[in-house]
């Protein structure tokens, strides 16, 4: 029988993920001379004469042998990376009506967007001309951005090495934000009318007969993004979270824990951060931030509320949910809401993985869990000493063991495996300088600058980020290799981002713990499993005996796959897919898009990850319930006939207009 290959701990994937192959970048010419407009302009008309004609041929002529499509909500109700000319051209072949773009124009409405000669590898050396777009469906409008390179195999000709489009809007249902605002009042004699605090209590209760269409579970930053774009659509949503307020779930974290991403990369939509807020956000701070924001927006978020029961109906296409809710004066209330769609916000990574090792419950230390359940070191009394094993060596060990250090505490980290580390200064200097920096391209510009290079190109760039990182890190890393820690470069050498998007850690950002373990500070303990926990401490498998008072897990977190099994049962559990990790095509799985269940959705990421595709859940919804899309068939309709179509999808009190067929 053959033997499995055994994928190094850097290599490592979530289960039924894809290792993602790093791209490689053409040979081109060097540019001396260019029009960057003309030649931009020149290939957006090429394009768009390719595509009213239906001409495969010729849009597999305008796109290089090693390019990709990149495409969000505009080619199809999904995300797709089509690498290559046929694959591109296979796609389109595929599609009813052909190629939903309708058209895309250069966009030059400030200097960041308009046409410019720029690199398209991280080092500089493989330059070409890049354009932001826009872009127009049969259905909406959106943004792109295309990268163009001469091609040296044919004639030096102009061809997208990567081409991204994005639906941002469905026409005729606009966010009601800008010139669409609401006006705010009705003027003129209407006898009993509430005033606006009168109506907006009675919408956050759903007073009478007022019911939720989308019901989310969890108020942190991906509830309360994905409720601020569906608020703006004009789908009533309720936030429901079992914190007694917003933000708890920052607050009841770790007592020194503070943001590892920069401001600039963690703006909400619609309120950005103040320009006086700090580069990084303690963990209050920012829960006062999410508190706020649900008010200054005006989310529905009931607080200190449970979900009891969730039943889905595939005949009437929505749910039937039981809730708990305790009121501010104490009251309970018992409420059942009958959603369309549910939505798991409850962080994109599911239950805390405590790992069963025999003798835990034998512990007679101070304290032991999991590192989601510890609050803080303890002052520890004078004329005493204690000591603390954090097990787990990324963002939350290390900072967890940097806390009791500040508090006196006899620390080792237990590091089983390798770890990927960078400073912060220069690792976030490397991966978001020139996009997320004080003076940098709007918040927007940046996002489509930055999601709009596929992931494999992006792991390609990111090998040579890495090389740049470790040469600015040497000190650090030298060090640490000297007190015997062990580090690695990511999957494929590809560092930070690649890291995240493969597994969801395995990284530490240093923000000052590894100086502490380089000076000897902080312990390791490196490369053994723990064999048993004793009363007194860790015994590990080479027999050493660590001695502790304390016992911290920060051993992360199951599939957000568990979470749900947990909340609606194995019926549902079985039906959706796993998150996170790649797909085939290289996108993230079944966050932000269709989870193999009708009516439910998985929600979570990072704040700049939650900012972005908050607008694209938001999009898939409200294109639902406007009758434009089906969750099975990404269209809404079902053909009948060359150019008449009928309703597919039925749901509870929608609107029964009939629509041409979209796919």
């Amino acid at each position: 029988m053959a033997t499995a290959a055994v994928i190094s701990s850097h290599n490592r994937l979530e289960p039924g993920s894809n290792q993602l192959t790093p791209a490689n970048y053409p040979e081109t010419s060097a540019i001396s001379s260019v029009d960057a407009k003309a030649v931009a302009t020149d290939w957006v008309e090429s394009f768009n004469e390719a595509i009213s004609g239906q001409d495969p041929s010729a849009v597999k002529k305008l796109f290089l042998q090693s390019s990709c499509w990149r495409d969000q909500l505009g080619l199809s109700w999904d995300y797709h990376s089509l690498y290559g000319p046929e694959k591109i051209v296979s796609f389109l072949k595929s599609a009813p009506k052909g190629s939903r773009i309708v058209s895309i124009n250069v966009d030059s409405s400030n200097a960041t967007r308009r046409p410019s000669v720029a690199a398209v590898d991280f080092n500089g050396k493989v330059n070409g001309i890049a354009s932001f777009l826009t872009v127009e469906t049969d259905v909406g409008r959106g943004r792109g951005l295309v990268r163009l390179l001469q091609d040296t195999q044919d004639g030096n000709k102009w061809k997208a090495f990567t081409l991204f489009t994005a639906m941002h809007e469905l026409k005729g249902h606009e966010e009601t934000i800008g010139g669409n605002r609401p006006h705010g009042v009705d003027h003129g004699g209407q006898p009993g009318r509430k005033n606006w605090q009168e109506r907006r209590v009675a919408t956050e209760n759903y007073e009478g007969d007022l019911e939720p269409v989308v019901l989310i579970l969890g108020a942190g930053q991906g509830g309360l993004t994905i409720a601020a774009r569906l608020h703006q659509l004009k789908i009533p949503a309720l936030i429901i979270d079992k914190n007694p307020r917003v933000g708890d779930n920052w607050r009841n974290r770790y007592h020194q824990l503070v943001l590892h991403d920069p401001v600039w990369y963690d703006h909400l939509p619609y309120v950005p951060f103040p320009p006086h807020w700090p580069i990084f956000t303690p963990k209050d701070k920012l829960a006062e931030w999410f508190e706020s924001y649900a008010r200054l927006l005006e989310l529905n978020v009931w607080n200190s509320t449970t979900l009891t029961d969730a039943k889905w109906d595939d005949e009437k296409r929505e749910w039937t949910v039981t809730i708990i809710r305790t009121k501010g004066n104490g009251e309970e209330e018992t409420r059942i809401l009958h959603p369309r769609h549910v939505i798991q916000a409850t962080g994109h990574s599911g239950e805390m993985s405590m790992p069963s090792i025999k003798g835990m419950d034998g512990f007679k230390g101070d304290r032991l869990c999991h590192s989601s359940q510890f609050r803080g070191a303890e002052t520890i009394p004078e004329g005493r000493t204690k000591r603390a094993i954090v097990v787990g060596c990324c963002n939350s060990g290390h900072d967890i063991a940097q806390d009791f250090y500040e508090h006196g505490y006899d620390v080792t980290i237990v590091q089983r495996s390798s770890t990927y580390v960078m400073s912060s200064k220069n690792g976030l200097d490397v991966l978001l300088g020139g996009l997320y920096e004080e003076g940098g391209p709007e918040t927007e510009d940046a996002d489509l600058m930055f999601l709009s290079i596929p992931n494999a190109m992006l792991k390609r760039m990111h090998q040579d980020a890495t090389v740049e990182i470790s040469r600015r890190d040497e000190t650090l890393r030298k060090g640490l290799e000297k007190a015997g820690f062990k580090l690695d470069n990511g999957p494929d050498d590809a560092g930070f981002f690649l890291k995240y998007f493969q597994r969801g850690g395995g990284y530490y950002i240093d923000v000052g713990c590894s100086q502490l373990i380089i000076d000897g500070k902080i312990k390791i303990k490196q490369g053994r499993e723990i064999e048993e926990v004793k009363p007194n401490g860790l015994l590990f498998t080479d027999g050493e005996m660590l001695e502790a008072d304390e016992i911290i897990f920060a051993t992360g977190y199951e599939n957000m796959r568990g979470t749900a099994r947990k909340i609606f049962g194995d019926e549902l559990a079985e039906r959706v897919k796993d998150v996170w990790g790649f797909d085939q095509e290289g996108e993230l799985r079944t966050m932000w898009r269709r989870t193999g269940h009708p009516g439910f959705w998985f929600f979570g990421g990072n704040l700049a990850l939650c900012r972005y595709f908050s607008r694209m859940l938001a999009l898939q919804i409200k294109a639902m319930e406007e009758g434009i899309m089906n969750y099975f068939l990404g269209s809404m309709m079902r053909w009948v006939g060359k150019d008449k179509a009928i309703r597919y999808y039925a749901c509870k009190s929608r609107r029964s207009k009939k629509q041409e067929g979209v796919e």
